[in-house]
């Protein structure tokens, strides 16, 4: 057992905080599909700018600088847009200083991996923990450039991360890149430039509490009727009173409208956003709102009534129901699900093995126990060389997308999620789980011995089922000694239930003067707990 590694303690997983909903704008008139293109846009350009100039300032951004960017998009928009355009920007600038360290641990990971395996002798073989040398002289020649090849990348990136210099681009890198291989895409150029126009406009207000129905640029009555404030330079398409526009469509959101029409009867903020999807050619408005945060409930409280182990895998969802005590209670379930195909496909598999398993876990009144699983590390070339196979493996699994959809939907169905380490959950569920639980009725997985040794772990149970059995000289007589009955069970230390069978002793099993009696073992006659074991003096005489 020497060489494993400290196990995290398990802990209960916080909800998401944040809603959005989203609905169609239909029936939309020409002249509405103009105004809201003009003013998209025109808020579009303004952004870019604004963008462009957040960079240019880098680390050097202060609360005056940000001042002095508002006032400058004020003038030819309003306060309000004018507040939305610029925390945009620092979100976005934000997000892109963000990704931009995940890229440089990524690319140091690999040049120290190219590293150690170019340091190894060609062909050595590799350890339990750690890859060995390269197969050939070819391959360690090729990886030797590449080693010079990240190096370079990361020695610029760098740079880049000192100086504070971001590379972001408003409408998506993809669909830039696009424009380059139109044939592929089966876009010609005038349609390109219609997307290119729609993800590079700007029509988003963030909500203000106390002001009416949450927001004052962006307006959505209860009855569904949408107006949104008109830039100063835009003012002329106004067909409402104070510079407003009021679009024909109606919305009306059937998922979370309770909650929405709540906010906004009282007057709290809710974001708005409008997009265009041109390839369908259709108008949406999305919602969006922050709860306060919950207090979640004590692990202590969620061990009472047992969890649901989940283990995930690359084309399923492997489930076992656990009791408090850890002990698997009926058959282990499998909700499965296709990762090929397109992203969309992808999504509504995931969600649609999710809802089945967390409709499973409702109706027992459990909650889910899963592993907080990383393969960030797992994923690079530069670590597994050229086992593909197993690298495509780890990659297909959607972990981030799964669990961040798995909390969002537990959360609002108010189902629990319990998050553990996921080391040696499958070796350790193997092998002391999988052959147990296997009868000639059931087959029993190595994933659904997996999933209870998940449980266990979020139970606070050690995944092995009995510890070792004590030496001959002991009173158990290598006997199997359980770990399942914490010292506070009622019964822990009471007599054994009677096992009928042959027995090697000569009282049968059950019977005798003393059958039953746990004292009967200490000559003291009183339990090893209050005095340890003494034995009579020997007779003087025989």
């Amino acid at each position: 057992m020497g060489g494993l590694r400290e196990l995290a303690a398990a802990f209960v997983a916080v909800g998401p905080s944040g809603v959005a909903v989203r609905d169609r704008l239909k029936q939309l008139t020409a002249e509405d599909e103009r105004v809201l293109r003009l003013v998209g846009d025109h808020l579009g350009a303004l952004a870019s700018r604004d963008l462009k100039a957040r960079c240019a300032v880098g680390l050097d951004h202060d609360a005056g600088g940000w001042a002095a960017r508002k006032r400058a998009v004020t003038g030819v928009s309003s306060s309000r847009w004018a507040g939305s355009i610029t925390k945009a920007t620092h979100d976005q600038w934000a997000l892109a200083r963000r990704s931009q360290l995940a890229h440089i641990q990524s690319l140091d990971a690999g040049v120290r991996m190219i590293a150690h395996r170019l340091s190894l002798p060609v062909g050595e073989k590799g350890s339990k923990h750690a890859p060995g040398g390269y197969a050939s002289r070819r391959e360690w020649h090729a990886k030797a450039r590449r080693l010079h090849v990240l190096t370079d990348r990361l020695q610029a990136l760098r740079a880049d991360w000192e100086a504070g210099r971001v590379h972001v681009v408003r409408g998506g890198k993809g669909l830039l890149t696009t424009r380059h291989h139109l044939d592929a895409a089966r876009l010609t150029e005038e349609e390109w430039r219609a997307r290119w126009q729609a993800e590079r406009r700007f029509l988003q207000a963030d909500g203000e509490s106390g002001k009416r129905f949450g927001n004052e640029t962006i307006r959505v009555t209860p009855d569904g009727e949408v107006s949104l404030r008109l830039p100063a330079p835009l003012v002329y398409l106004a067909n409402a009173p104070h510079g407003r526009y009021v679009l024909t469509a109606r919305v009306r959101f059937a998922h979370r409208g309770e909650q929405w029409a709540d906010r906004i009867h009282a007057n709290r903020a809710v974001a708005y956003r409008i997009h265009e999807d041109h390839a369908r050619g259709r108008w949406y408005l999305t919602a969006s709102w922050t709860n306060p945060p919950v207090q979640t409930v004590p692990l202590a409280t969620v061990r009472a009534g047992g969890v649901v182990g989940v283990d995930t895998n690359a084309d399923h969802l492997a489930a076992w129901r656990l009791d408090a005590h850890g002990n698997p209670v009926g058959a282990p379930r499998r909700f499965g699900y296709d990762l090929s195909g397109s992203a969309a496909h992808r999504d509504a598999q995931v969600r649609h093995a999710l809802i089945r398993l967390l409709h499973w876990a409702r109706r027992h009144h459990l909650a889910l126990a899963v592993e907080d699983l990383d393969f960030t590390g797992e994923t690079t070339r530069e670590k597994h060389g050229r086992r593909k196979r197993f690298r495509k493996l780890i990659s297909g699994m959607p972990v981030a997308r799964l669990r961040a959809r798995l909390v969002s939907m537990a959360a609002a169905l108010g189902i629990t999620v319990v998050a553990v380490d996921p080391a040696y959950t499958s070796k350790w569920g193997a092998q002391h789980w999988q052959q147990p639980l296997t009868s000639t009725n059931r087959k029993t997985t190595r994933h659904d011995a997996a999933a209870v040794a998940i449980g266990r772990r979020a139970l606070g149970h050690p995944v092995r089922r009995r510890t070792a059995p004590p030496p001959h000289d002991r009173s158990d007589r290598v006997g199997h000694r359980t770990v399942q009955a914490p010292p506070g069970i009622p019964g822990r230390e009471g007599p054994r239930p009677r096992v009928p069978g042959p027995r090697t002793r000569s009282v049968p099993p059950g019977c005798g003067a003393n059958a039953g009696d746990q004292d009967t073992q200490h000559r003291s006659g009183r339990p090893a707990e209050h005095e340890s074991w003494q034995q009579d003096p020997l007779p003087l005489s025989l």
